[in-house]
Protein backbone atom coordinates (compact mmCIF):
# COMPACT_ATOMS: atom_id res chain seq x y z
CA UNK A 1 0.00 0.00 0.00
CA UNK A 2 2.93 2.46 0.29
CA UNK A 3 3.32 2.08 -3.74
CA UNK A 4 -0.33 3.88 -4.08
CA UNK A 5 0.25 7.57 -3.90
CA UNK A 6 2.62 6.83 -7.00
CA UNK A 7 -0.07 4.79 -9.03
CA UNK A 8 -1.59 8.28 -10.78
CA UNK A 9 1.99 9.12 -11.69
CA UNK A 10 3.09 5.96 -13.28
CA UNK A 11 -0.64 5.64 -15.20
CA UNK A 12 0.03 9.25 -16.36
CA UNK A 13 3.45 7.89 -18.07
CA UNK A 14 1.57 5.12 -19.98
CA UNK A 15 0.49 6.14 -23.35
CA UNK A 16 -2.14 3.84 -23.59
CA UNK A 17 -5.56 4.33 -21.89
CA UNK A 18 -5.19 2.55 -18.29
CA UNK A 19 -6.54 2.06 -15.10
CA UNK A 20 -6.10 0.44 -11.79
CA UNK A 21 -8.81 -1.88 -10.38
CA UNK A 22 -7.98 -2.45 -6.31
CA UNK A 23 -8.68 -5.42 -4.45
CA UNK A 24 -12.79 -3.52 -3.74
CA UNK A 25 -13.28 -3.94 -7.01
CA UNK A 26 -12.92 -0.17 -7.11
CA UNK A 27 -11.21 2.09 -10.03
CA UNK A 28 -8.95 3.71 -8.04
CA UNK A 29 -6.36 5.60 -10.52
CA UNK A 30 -6.67 6.20 -14.61
CA UNK A 31 -4.68 8.18 -16.77
CA UNK A 32 -6.04 10.97 -18.64
CA UNK A 33 -6.38 9.13 -22.29
CA UNK A 34 -8.66 6.75 -19.89
CA UNK A 35 -10.57 9.41 -18.70
CA UNK A 36 -11.43 10.85 -21.95
CA UNK A 37 -12.49 7.17 -22.87
CA UNK A 38 -14.69 6.60 -20.14
CA UNK A 39 -15.60 9.85 -18.11
CA UNK A 40 -13.83 11.92 -15.51
CA UNK A 41 -16.32 10.37 -13.46
CA UNK A 42 -15.53 6.95 -13.19
CA UNK A 43 -12.78 7.38 -10.98
CA UNK A 44 -13.64 5.36 -7.78
CA UNK A 45 -16.41 3.96 -8.76
CA UNK A 46 -17.16 0.28 -9.03
CA UNK A 47 -15.13 -1.09 -12.22
CA UNK A 48 -18.26 -3.30 -13.44
CA UNK A 49 -20.67 0.04 -13.40
CA UNK A 50 -18.25 1.31 -15.53
CA UNK A 51 -17.14 -0.83 -18.05
CA UNK A 52 -20.82 -2.79 -18.29
CA UNK A 53 -19.30 -5.02 -20.89
CA UNK A 54 -19.27 -8.74 -20.30
CA UNK A 55 -15.91 -9.52 -21.66
CA UNK A 56 -14.16 -6.91 -20.13
CA UNK A 57 -15.92 -7.58 -16.64
CA UNK A 58 -15.22 -11.50 -17.09
CA UNK A 59 -11.56 -11.10 -17.79
CA UNK A 60 -10.79 -8.86 -14.37
CA UNK A 61 -12.88 -11.49 -11.97
CA UNK A 62 -11.07 -13.94 -13.55
CA UNK A 63 -7.30 -12.26 -13.08
CA UNK A 64 -8.02 -11.11 -9.78
CA UNK A 65 -9.12 -14.89 -8.63
CA UNK A 66 -5.66 -16.50 -10.27
CA UNK A 67 -3.04 -13.71 -11.12
CA UNK A 68 -3.13 -14.84 -15.05
CA UNK A 69 -2.72 -12.15 -17.27
CA UNK A 70 -6.29 -12.03 -20.11
CA UNK A 71 -7.22 -10.27 -23.08
CA UNK A 72 -10.96 -8.89 -23.90
CA UNK A 73 -12.61 -6.85 -26.53
CA UNK A 74 -13.95 -3.37 -25.55
CA UNK A 75 -16.33 -1.38 -27.79
CA UNK A 76 -16.76 2.49 -27.46
CA UNK A 77 -19.12 4.98 -29.78
CA UNK A 78 -17.91 8.69 -30.02
CA UNK A 79 -20.43 10.78 -32.13
CA UNK A 80 -21.31 7.95 -33.78
CA UNK A 81 -17.93 6.75 -34.60
CA UNK A 82 -17.74 2.93 -33.43
CA UNK A 83 -14.36 2.06 -31.54
CA UNK A 84 -12.57 -0.99 -31.05
CA UNK A 85 -10.03 -1.67 -27.70
CA UNK A 86 -7.91 -4.78 -27.25
CA UNK A 87 -8.38 -4.68 -23.11
CA UNK A 88 -4.76 -5.84 -21.59
CA UNK A 89 -5.82 -7.02 -18.21
CA UNK A 90 -2.70 -7.90 -16.16
CA UNK A 91 -2.26 -8.08 -12.15
CA UNK A 92 0.35 -6.14 -10.78
CA UNK A 93 3.55 -8.22 -8.86
CA UNK A 94 3.61 -7.17 -5.18
CA UNK A 95 0.48 -4.96 -5.35
CA UNK A 96 -2.71 -5.71 -5.05
CA UNK A 97 -3.93 -3.55 -8.47
CA UNK A 98 -5.39 -5.19 -11.71
CA UNK A 99 -4.23 -3.15 -14.77
CA UNK A 100 -6.32 -2.22 -17.92
CA UNK A 101 -4.27 -0.69 -20.69
CA UNK A 102 -6.80 -0.03 -23.86
CA UNK A 103 -5.14 -0.07 -27.33
CA UNK A 104 -7.45 0.77 -30.69
CA UNK A 105 -7.47 -1.45 -32.63
CA UNK A 106 -10.58 -0.21 -34.74
CA UNK A 107 -8.47 -0.28 -38.25
CA UNK A 108 -6.70 -3.46 -37.63
CA UNK A 109 -10.33 -4.69 -37.27
CA UNK A 110 -11.74 -2.95 -39.98
CA UNK A 111 -9.30 -3.49 -42.37
CA UNK A 112 -9.68 -7.61 -41.48
CA UNK A 113 -13.25 -6.85 -42.35
CA UNK A 114 -12.72 -5.05 -45.66
CA UNK A 115 -10.31 -7.62 -46.98
CA UNK A 116 -13.00 -10.23 -45.97
CA UNK A 117 -15.76 -8.27 -47.60
CA UNK A 118 -13.47 -7.81 -50.80
CA UNK A 119 -12.83 -11.34 -51.37
CA UNK A 120 -16.50 -11.94 -51.11
CA UNK A 121 -17.17 -9.60 -53.35
CA UNK A 122 -14.80 -11.18 -55.95
CA UNK A 123 -15.66 -14.38 -55.63
CA UNK A 124 -19.54 -13.48 -56.55
CA UNK A 125 -18.36 -11.48 -59.10
CA UNK A 126 -16.74 -13.61 -60.68
CA UNK A 127 -19.19 -16.88 -60.04
CA UNK A 128 -21.94 -15.05 -61.34
CA UNK A 129 -20.40 -15.48 -65.49
CA UNK A 130 -18.49 -18.69 -64.49
CA UNK A 131 -21.88 -20.26 -63.59
CA UNK A 132 -22.80 -19.26 -66.78
CA UNK A 133 -20.40 -19.96 -69.02
CA UNK A 134 -20.13 -23.95 -67.33
CA UNK A 135 -23.79 -24.23 -67.59
CA UNK A 136 -23.61 -23.12 -71.43
CA UNK A 137 -20.85 -25.41 -72.06
CA UNK A 138 -22.62 -28.21 -70.45
CA UNK A 139 -25.35 -27.29 -73.25
CA UNK A 140 -23.20 -27.37 -76.06
CA UNK A 141 -21.78 -30.43 -75.34
CA UNK A 142 -24.92 -32.15 -74.61
CA UNK A 143 -28.87 -31.04 -76.05
CA UNK A 144 -27.45 -28.10 -78.23
CA UNK A 145 -24.21 -30.39 -79.67
CA UNK A 146 -26.13 -30.27 -83.15
CA UNK A 147 -28.31 -27.06 -83.12
CA UNK A 148 -26.42 -24.62 -84.63
CA UNK A 149 -28.22 -21.32 -84.14
CA UNK A 150 -28.11 -22.19 -80.06
CA UNK A 151 -24.40 -22.69 -80.30
CA UNK A 152 -23.89 -19.46 -81.97
CA UNK A 153 -26.19 -17.67 -79.28
CA UNK A 154 -24.42 -19.35 -76.75
CA UNK A 155 -21.31 -18.90 -78.31
CA UNK A 156 -21.65 -14.91 -78.39
CA UNK A 157 -23.76 -14.99 -74.59
CA UNK A 158 -19.94 -17.05 -72.91
CA UNK A 159 -18.23 -14.17 -75.31
CA UNK A 160 -19.51 -11.18 -73.35
CA UNK A 161 -19.18 -13.22 -70.04
CA UNK A 162 -15.22 -13.91 -70.45
CA UNK A 163 -14.75 -10.00 -71.49
CA UNK A 164 -16.80 -9.30 -68.33
CA UNK A 165 -14.40 -11.47 -65.98
CA UNK A 166 -11.64 -9.82 -68.40
CA UNK A 167 -12.63 -6.00 -67.21
CA UNK A 168 -13.36 -7.13 -63.84
CA UNK A 169 -9.37 -8.72 -63.43
CA UNK A 170 -8.13 -5.46 -64.99
CA UNK A 171 -9.84 -3.77 -62.94
CA UNK A 172 -8.57 -5.05 -59.69
CA UNK A 173 -4.82 -5.33 -61.53
CA UNK A 174 -5.68 -1.25 -61.70
CA UNK A 175 -6.87 -1.12 -58.38
CA UNK A 176 -3.84 -2.81 -56.84
CA UNK A 177 -1.17 -0.67 -58.77
CA UNK A 178 -3.33 2.40 -57.82
CA UNK A 179 -3.34 1.80 -53.98
CA UNK A 180 0.73 1.03 -53.68
CA UNK A 181 1.30 4.10 -55.59
CA UNK A 182 -1.16 6.09 -53.49
CA UNK A 183 0.99 8.05 -51.08
CA UNK A 184 3.77 8.61 -53.90
CA UNK A 185 3.23 12.38 -55.32
CA UNK A 186 3.11 12.70 -59.56
CA UNK A 187 6.58 14.47 -60.07
CA UNK A 188 5.39 15.75 -63.37
CA UNK A 189 3.70 18.62 -64.73
CA UNK A 190 0.75 17.79 -67.85
CA UNK A 191 -1.79 19.90 -69.19
CA UNK A 192 -5.09 18.88 -68.03
CA UNK A 193 -6.62 20.37 -71.18
CA UNK A 194 -4.40 18.02 -73.48
CA UNK A 195 -5.99 14.62 -70.83
CA UNK A 196 -9.47 16.17 -71.39
CA UNK A 197 -8.81 16.53 -75.53
CA UNK A 198 -7.12 13.35 -75.49
CA UNK A 199 -10.21 11.43 -73.37
CA UNK A 200 -12.54 12.93 -75.80
CA UNK A 201 -11.11 12.17 -79.25
CA UNK A 202 -10.56 8.50 -78.05
CA UNK A 203 -14.15 7.88 -76.56
CA UNK A 204 -16.13 9.96 -79.45
CA UNK A 205 -16.30 6.61 -80.67
CA UNK A 206 -18.56 5.22 -78.37
CA UNK A 207 -20.17 8.43 -77.78
CA UNK A 208 -21.27 8.65 -81.37
CA UNK A 209 -22.84 4.85 -80.91
CA UNK A 210 -24.45 5.29 -78.52
CA UNK A 211 -26.08 8.02 -80.07
CA UNK A 212 -24.72 10.80 -77.17
CA UNK A 213 -22.77 14.63 -77.98
CA UNK A 214 -19.86 15.24 -75.87
CA UNK A 215 -20.42 19.33 -75.39
CA UNK A 216 -17.15 20.66 -73.64
CA UNK A 217 -16.11 24.23 -72.37
CA UNK A 218 -12.70 24.26 -71.37
CA UNK A 219 -11.57 27.20 -72.78
CA UNK A 220 -7.75 27.95 -74.87
CA UNK A 221 -5.42 28.50 -71.95
CA UNK A 222 -3.47 25.50 -70.54
CA UNK A 223 -3.95 23.90 -67.35
CA UNK A 224 -0.86 23.08 -66.09
CA UNK A 225 -0.71 20.52 -62.76
CA UNK A 226 1.57 18.08 -61.29
CA UNK A 227 0.11 14.80 -61.98
CA UNK A 228 0.23 10.83 -63.94
CA UNK A 229 -1.35 11.58 -67.23
CA UNK A 230 -2.41 7.53 -68.13
CA UNK A 231 -3.78 7.91 -64.18
CA UNK A 232 -5.42 11.40 -64.73
CA UNK A 233 -6.80 9.88 -68.60
CA UNK A 234 -8.39 6.75 -66.41
CA UNK A 235 -10.06 8.81 -64.10
CA UNK A 236 -11.46 11.11 -67.26
CA UNK A 237 -12.35 8.25 -69.17
CA UNK A 238 -14.31 6.48 -66.53
CA UNK A 239 -16.50 9.80 -65.53
CA UNK A 240 -17.02 10.62 -69.58
CA UNK A 241 -17.72 7.45 -70.15
CA UNK A 242 -20.27 6.93 -67.17
CA UNK A 243 -21.77 9.78 -68.42
CA UNK A 244 -22.11 8.62 -72.23
CA UNK A 245 -23.90 5.01 -70.79
CA UNK A 246 -26.19 6.21 -67.96
CA UNK A 247 -26.61 9.40 -69.48
CA UNK A 248 -29.02 8.42 -71.81
CA UNK A 249 -29.48 8.25 -75.93
CA UNK A 250 -29.86 11.49 -77.42
CA UNK A 251 -28.92 13.88 -74.60
CA UNK A 252 -25.75 15.36 -74.23
CA UNK A 253 -22.69 14.51 -71.74
CA UNK A 254 -21.00 18.55 -71.19
CA UNK A 255 -17.39 18.73 -69.93
CA UNK A 256 -16.63 22.05 -68.11
CA UNK A 257 -13.85 23.44 -66.91
CA UNK A 258 -13.29 26.51 -63.92
CA UNK A 259 -10.42 27.61 -62.68
CA UNK A 260 -9.74 29.53 -59.59
CA UNK A 261 -6.79 30.92 -57.43
CA UNK A 262 -7.89 29.64 -54.03
CA UNK A 263 -10.75 26.52 -53.78
CA UNK A 264 -11.84 26.36 -50.25
CA UNK A 265 -11.52 22.14 -50.32
CA UNK A 266 -8.12 22.58 -51.47
CA UNK A 267 -7.11 26.11 -50.14
CA UNK A 268 -4.97 27.07 -52.64
CA UNK A 269 -5.12 27.28 -56.92
CA UNK A 270 -7.34 24.49 -58.37
CA UNK A 271 -8.63 23.49 -61.41
CA UNK A 272 -12.81 21.80 -61.08
CA UNK A 273 -13.62 19.63 -63.98
CA UNK A 274 -17.50 18.57 -63.93
CA UNK A 275 -18.71 15.95 -66.45
CA UNK A 276 -22.62 15.98 -65.89
CA UNK A 277 -24.93 13.78 -67.99
CA UNK A 278 -28.67 14.36 -68.27
CA UNK A 279 -30.20 11.09 -67.42
CA UNK A 280 -32.50 9.39 -64.78
CA UNK A 281 -30.34 10.88 -61.89
CA UNK A 282 -29.21 8.48 -58.75
CA UNK A 283 -30.80 8.94 -55.59
CA UNK A 284 -29.34 11.30 -53.42
CA UNK A 285 -29.01 8.13 -50.59
CA UNK A 286 -26.41 6.37 -52.68
CA UNK A 287 -24.17 8.94 -53.10
CA UNK A 288 -21.99 8.79 -50.12
CA UNK A 289 -20.88 5.19 -51.51
CA UNK A 290 -20.70 5.60 -54.64
CA UNK A 291 -16.65 4.53 -54.29
CA UNK A 292 -16.53 2.48 -52.13
CA UNK A 293 -15.76 -1.00 -54.70
CA UNK A 294 -18.30 -2.97 -56.08
CA UNK A 295 -21.18 -0.38 -54.85
CA UNK A 296 -23.64 0.21 -57.50
CA UNK A 297 -26.82 2.36 -57.09
CA UNK A 298 -28.59 0.10 -59.71
CA UNK A 299 -26.81 -3.18 -59.74
CA UNK A 300 -28.61 -4.97 -62.70
CA UNK A 301 -27.94 -2.32 -64.74
CA UNK A 302 -24.50 -1.06 -64.63
CA UNK A 303 -24.09 -4.86 -65.15
CA UNK A 304 -26.37 -5.03 -68.35
CA UNK A 305 -23.66 -2.16 -69.59
CA UNK A 306 -20.00 -3.97 -68.50
CA UNK A 307 -20.10 -2.27 -65.37
CA UNK A 308 -17.12 -3.98 -62.77
CA UNK A 309 -18.30 -1.58 -59.60
CA UNK A 310 -14.74 -0.68 -59.40
CA UNK A 311 -14.62 2.27 -61.45
CA UNK A 312 -15.35 4.85 -58.98
CA UNK A 313 -13.03 3.58 -56.30
CA UNK A 314 -10.12 3.68 -58.51
CA UNK A 315 -10.91 7.12 -59.18
CA UNK A 316 -11.07 8.00 -55.73
CA UNK A 317 -7.36 6.40 -55.12
CA UNK A 318 -5.97 8.30 -58.00
CA UNK A 319 -7.31 11.75 -56.80
CA UNK A 320 -5.85 10.73 -53.55
CA UNK A 321 -2.42 10.23 -54.80
CA UNK A 322 -3.20 14.00 -56.76
CA UNK A 323 -4.33 15.02 -53.24
CA UNK A 324 -7.70 15.97 -55.37
CA UNK A 325 -11.46 15.55 -54.38
CA UNK A 326 -14.29 14.34 -56.35
CA UNK A 327 -17.61 15.52 -55.65
CA UNK A 328 -20.95 13.77 -56.74
CA UNK A 329 -24.47 15.44 -56.93
CA UNK A 330 -27.35 14.47 -58.29
CA UNK A 331 -31.26 14.46 -58.17
CA UNK A 332 -33.92 11.66 -59.49
CA UNK A 333 -34.38 13.06 -63.28
CA UNK A 334 -32.11 15.56 -63.29
CA UNK A 335 -28.77 13.75 -64.23
CA UNK A 336 -25.36 13.63 -62.01
CA UNK A 337 -23.14 16.00 -62.02
CA UNK A 338 -18.89 14.46 -61.26
CA UNK A 339 -17.07 16.99 -60.46
CA UNK A 340 -13.18 16.51 -59.94
CA UNK A 341 -10.93 19.06 -58.14
CA UNK A 342 -6.92 18.95 -58.54
CA UNK A 343 -4.49 21.52 -57.53
CA UNK A 344 -3.08 23.61 -60.35
CA UNK A 345 0.57 24.51 -60.65
CA UNK A 346 0.86 28.12 -60.86
CA UNK A 347 4.58 28.76 -59.83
Amino acid sequence: MVLRPHLPDLLAALPLPTLAVDRAERIVAMNAPAQALLGRGALDRHYINVLRQPAVVDAVEQCQQDDTPREAQYLASDNGNDTTFRVHVRKVTGMDYVLLSFQDITQVTNASQMRRDFVANVSHELRTPLTAMMGFIETLRGPARDDAPARDRFLEIMTGEAERMNRLVGDLLSLSRVESDERVRPTDKVDLRYVLQSTMRNLNPLAVEANVTLVATMGDDPLPLMGDTDQLLQVFTNLIENGIKYGGVGKDVEISVETTLRDPSLRGPAVRVTIRDHGPGIDPVHLPRLTERFYRADSHRSRALGGTGLGLAIVKHILNRHRGRLKITSDLGDGARFTVILPMDVA
